[in-house]
């Protein structure tokens, strides 16, 4: 891993902290009162409407400004689900769930009290195939939501779906919306949020700096500790870490490596949270670029890529290397990979074999410090298979681009896309996004598979988990065979927090601010 060489408490003292952070990200608060709570995020918001959401401090901000039916519990202790914006939440039978809202919720805005017409409209928007909503999965079993009363209704499956109170309703889809703002406001939104209902009232945004949330005085359920929640935007580990020892914030995730240098000399009043998050990290490799459409090509890079110099480098080996999408310790994971990589001559005489000659591949990477070293791991990697390969940085808004074909074909031109995922607590939360429809969408690897779509609609459905372990591994090894993945790990969680609350965490690692506990 790339490591900063200044001592950073040295240069703290030497900088002053103000001066320190300031250099970091214009804009830092730099005190807090007690009842502010200041978190730190990657990337910069860009649509707070569910049904297009991209993830990541999107949905930090939506646990806060909306409600779901139900919610997870903290990743540490096995993220289990309660309800949340329904008092009541019952399975009827395995097609039919009924559900009571809590009493009391209201949208802001003037649009009134939150109803069961409007879980209805949210559920069915997302679900609709003509809103091309990228979390239509998640409804994909939905038949429809019957309105019983304004705080009643039964949600209709069309098959029983196995992952729906961890997948569907506490996530992204699942977040309720007002039929009637939206529908006022022409039918989908951005950042303009028509009307909001949750424990927070989304009070301002500084772009790329800072997003503010307060209490919403007419939130009926518990109260949130916190009046205030800041959300900085820094993307880079390293500078976040430098700004939390500035006091910038109060809680942020670290780079990895960091991990052992805080446990040894931790910040003052600070906790470090280790932990196994379920975020994957693999090389797509996308068999709908020219240059890689022959699937030895593609093998050679699979084979070409010691995966053991990455887990070194990055993550001072403090992880295994995955052999899938789904997280190790479950037994929906493979055991071993087919192809364990870092044979070069077998990269070569692949490449022989197809007649490809001077090889130059672009490897597409989000422009921080932790993925540009992996990148040049890799492009160091693959020369000695043969392979030239040009690293193309990306701000986060740009990486998002390059694999929508809603902005052209462009997506068809990728080679090699380094990506990692936030994933779930069900493995059909992680194997959603490598469906022939997710082609164009999040599969950049042009990964097409009738088998792998048949198994994965059996997979939801499955009742025997012998039978739903044996399709998870098929699945994956479907994916390995393609020529189109290279499984690298799943990212360890590293995070500092202060010492005066307790966070609660996702399954995806991120945050929800509105649980987050002071500590007596």
């Amino acid at each position: 891993m790339i490591r900063w060489n200044t001592d950073r408490r040295k240069f703290l003292k030497a900088a002053g902290a103000f001066g320190a952070a300031a250099a970091l990200k214009p804009g830092f608060a730099w005190s807090a009162d007690g009842d502010t709570l200041r978190i730190r995020m990657e990337g910069d918001l860009q649509v707070l409407d569910p049904a297009f959401m991209i993830g990541a401090i999107e949905d930090v901000i939506m646990r806060g400004i909306y409600v779901s039916l139900n919610r997870l519990g903290d990743l540490r202790e096995g993220s289990p689900w309660s309800p949340w914006g329904a008092e009541k939440i019952e399975q009827k039978d395995p097609k039919t769930i009924a559900f009571t809202l809590i009493e009391g919720l209201k949208w802001t805005n003037g649009f009134g009290a939150v109803t069961a017409e409007d879980v209805k409209f949210s559920y069915e928007r997302v679900a609709n195939p003509d809103n091309a909503s990228p979390w239509a999965y998640q409804f994909e079993q939905l038949d429809h939501v019957e309105v019983v009363d304004e705080r009643n209704g039964i949600i209709h499956l069309k098959n029983p779906y196995q992952p729906i109170y961890v997948v569907a309703l506490p996530y992204y889809g699942g977040h309720i919306i007002s039929k009637a703002a939206t529908e006022k406001a022409g039918g989908k939104y951005t950042t303009e949020v028509p009307a909001t209902c949750g424990p927070y009232l989304f009070t301002s945004w500084e772009q790329k700096q800072k997003v503010t949330l307060t209490a919403n005085p007419d939130w009926p359920g518990p109260k949130p500790d916190f009046a205030k929640v800041e959300i900085y935007v820094v993307a880079d580990d390293q500078a976040a870490q430098l700004a939390y020892e500035a006091d910038a914030f109060d809680y942020t995730k670290i780079a990895v490596g960091e991990a052992a240098a805080v446990k040894a000399s931790p910040p003052p009043d600070t906790t470090l949270v280790e932990a196994q998050s379920t975020r994957y990290q693999w090389l797509s490799i996308n068999m709908l670029s020219p240059r890689l459409q022959d699937v030895r090509v593609r093998q050679a890079v699979q084979h070409g890529i010691d995966v053991s110099q990455i887990l070194t480098g990055a993550y001072n080996d403090l992880v295994p290397r995955s052999t899938g999408v789904v997280q190790p310790g479950t037994p929906f994971a493979r055991p071993a990979n087919l192809i364990p990589g870092g044979d070069y001559e077998k990269a070569a005489a692949l490449l022989a074999e197809a007649g490809a000659s001077d090889v130059t591949l672009t490897l597409t990477v989000m422009n921080d410090s932790s993925r540009t070293a992996i990148a040049q791991i890799m492009q160091a990697s693959l020369e000695q298979a043969g392979i030239t390969v040009e690293i193309q940085p990306l701000d986060e808004a740009a990486y998002w681009g390059v694999g929508d074909k809603t902005q052209g074909d462009g997506y068809k031109n990728i080679d090699l896309v380094l990506m990692d995922f936030a994933g779930g607590v069900d493995p059909s939360e992680n194997l959603v996004w490598f469906r022939p429809d997710q082609i164009g969408v999040y599969n950049w690897s042009g990964f097409d598979s009738p088998e792998y779509e048949a198994s994965y609609q059996q997979i939801i459905t499955e009742t025997d988990e012998a039978k739903r372990v044996e399709l998870s591994r098929r699945m994956e090894t479907l994916m390995e065979e393609s020529g189109g993945f290279i499984f690298i790990c799943h990212q360890p969680l590293t995070l500092i927090h202060r010492n005066s609350f307790e966070p609660l965490i996702y399954p995806d690692g991120h945050p929800n601010p509105v649980l987050f506990k002071k500590k007596a």
